[in-house]
C-alpha cells in the first residue's frame, strides 16, 4: 500500500515535471494526459476510500472488543461479590459448626461427669451394702458355728441317751434273764415292769423322733441359711457386672470424643482448603486485572492510532482536493490562452502585467520548486500513516 502512494506521488511529480517541460518549449499539454492523471487521482481516491473503510473495521472491531472487555470486567466484579458473599457464609457455618461442637463436647462433658459422679455413689452405696452383707455373713457364720456346735453337743447328748438306753436294755435283759426263773412266782410284777418299760420306750421312741424333727429343723435352717449366702454371691455378681458396664459406658464415651476430635480435625482442613482456594482466586483476580489493564493500554494506543489515521486522511483529502483545484485552473487557463501567446502568462499576477512577458522565461523555474516541494510534503504526509496502518 505504501508502495502504491509513493509510485501515485512519484505519478504526479513526474505529470508537474513534464507541465514544466512543456510551458518552457511552449507545448501545450493533451487531454489524454489530463485523463490519465485524473485516472491516477481517482484510483488514489478509492484506494485511500477502502483504507478508511478497513480502518473504520478496525474502529468497529477494537470497540466491540472493548465492550467485551467492559463485560468481562463486569462479570468478574459479580464473581468476586459472589466469592465475598461465598466465604463469609463459609466462615459463619464453620463458625457455628465450631460452637456446635463445642456445646456437644460441654454436653458430654457434663454427662460423663454426671455418670462417673452417679457411678461412684452407687460404688459407695454398694460397698455400703456390701459392709454390710460381709457383716450379716460374719454373723450368721458364727450363728451356723454356735448351731454346729450345739448339734454336735445334741448328738453326743443323744448318743450318750443311746449308750445309756443300751446299758438300761441290756440290764433290762439281764433282769429279764433273771427274773425268768422268777416268772411263775412275779408274773404280775414282771407285767408291771414290762408296760412301764415299753412306756419308757415309747417315750424314748418320742424323744427319739422330736429329736430327728428338730434335726430337719436345723438342716432347714442351713438349707436358708445356704441359699442366702448364694443370694449375696448373686449380688456380688451383680454388682461386677454394673461395674463392668459402667466401664463399657466410659469407653464408648471416649471413643465419641475421639470421633468428635477427629471431625473437628477434618473441618479445620476443610477451612483452611477453602482459604486457599479464596486465596487463588484472588490471585487470578489481580493477574485478570492486569490484563485489562494491558487491554486498556493497547485500546488507548490504537485510540491514538485512529485518530492519527483519521488526522492523516483529512490532510490527504485536503490535498487531493488542492490537486483537483490546480488541475481544472491549469485546464481553464489552457482553453482562454490563444495558440500565439505564451504559456506562462497564467501564473502573472494582475498586479505586476508589464513583468509578465518579461518574466515569463524565469516563472517555470519558479513552479518548478513550488512543485518538488509540493511532492515531498506529499510523500512525507502519506508515508509515515501508511506505514503504521500496514
Amino acid at each position: 500500500m505504501a508502495t502504491r502512494v509513493e509510485e501515485a506521488a512519484r505519478g504526479r511529480g513526474g505529470g508537474a515535471e513534464e507541465a514544466i517541460e512543456t510551458g518552457r518549449g511552449g507545448r501545450r499539454r493533451s487531454p489524454r494526459q489530463k485523463l490519465e492523471e485524473s485516472r491516477n487521482v481517482q484510483k488514489q481516491m478509492k484506494i485511500l476510500q477502502k483504507k478508511q473503510a478497513q480502518i473504520v473495521k478496525e474502529k468497529v472491531h477494537l470497540q466491540s472488543e472493548h465492550s467485551k472487555a467492559i463485560l468481562a470486567r463486569s462479570k468478574l466484579e459479580s464473581l468476586c461479590r459472589e466469592l465475598q458473599r461465598h466465604n463469609k457464609t463459609l466462615k459463619e457455618e464453620n463458625m457455628q459448626q465450631a460452637r456446635e461442637e463445642e456445646e456437644r463436647r460441654k454436653e458430654a462433658t457434663a454427662h460423663f461427669q454426671i455418670t462417673l459422679n452417679e457411678i461412684q455413689a452407687q460404688l459407695e452405696q454398694h460397698d455400703i451394702h456390701n459392709a454390710k452383707l460381709r457383716q450379716e455373713n460374719i454373723e450368721l457364720g458364727e450363728k451356723l458355728k454356735k448351731l454346729i456346735e450345739q448339734y454336735a453337743l445334741r448328738e453326743e447328748h443323744i448318743d450318750k441317751v443311746f449308750k445309756h438306753k443300751e446299758l438300761q436294755q441290756q440290764l433290762v435283759d439281764a433282769k429279764l434273764q433273771q427274773t425268768t426263773q422268777l416268772i411263775k412266782e412275779a408274773d404280775e410284777k414282771h407285767q408291771r415292769e414290762r408296760e412301764f418299760l415299753l412306756k419308757e420306750a415309747t417315750e424314748s421312741r418320742h424323744k427319739y423322733e422330736q429329736m430327728k424333727q428338730q434335726e430337719v429343723q436345723l438342716k432347714q435352717q442351713l438349707s436358708l441359711y445356704m441359699d442366702k449366702f448364694e443370694e449375696f454371691q448373686t449380688t456380688m455378681a451383680k454388682s461386677n457386672e454394673l461395674f463392668t458396664t459402667f466401664r463399657q459406658e466410659m469407653e464408648k464415651m471416649t471413643k465419641k470424643i475421639k470421633k468428635l476430635e477427629k471431625e473437628t480435625i477434618i473441618w479445620r482442613t476443610k477451612w483452611e482448603n477453602n482459604n486457599k482456594v479464596l486465596l487463588q482466586m484472588a490471585e487470578e483476580k489481580t493477574v485478570r486485572d492486569k490484563e485489562y489493564k494491558a487491554f486498556q493500554v493497547k485500546l488507548d494506543r490504537l485510540e491514538k492510532l485512529c485518530r492519527a489515521l483519521q488526522t492523516e486522511r483529512n490532510e490527504l483529502n485536503e490535498k487531493v482536493e488542492v490537486l483537483k483545484e490546480q488541475g481544472s485552473g491549469r485546464a481553464a487557463g489552457a482553453d482562454v490562452v490563444p495558440p500565439g501567446t505564451q504559456p506562462c502568462a497564467a501564473p502573472v499576477t494582475p498586479k505586476e502585467p508589464d513583468t509578465a512577458s518579461k518574466g515569463a522565461p524565469g516563472a517555470p523555474q519558479e513552479a518548478a520548486p513550488k512543485a518538488v516541494k509540493e511532492k515531498t510534503a506529499v510523500s512525507a504526509g502519506a508515508g509515515p500513516g501508511i506505514e503504521s496502518v500496514d
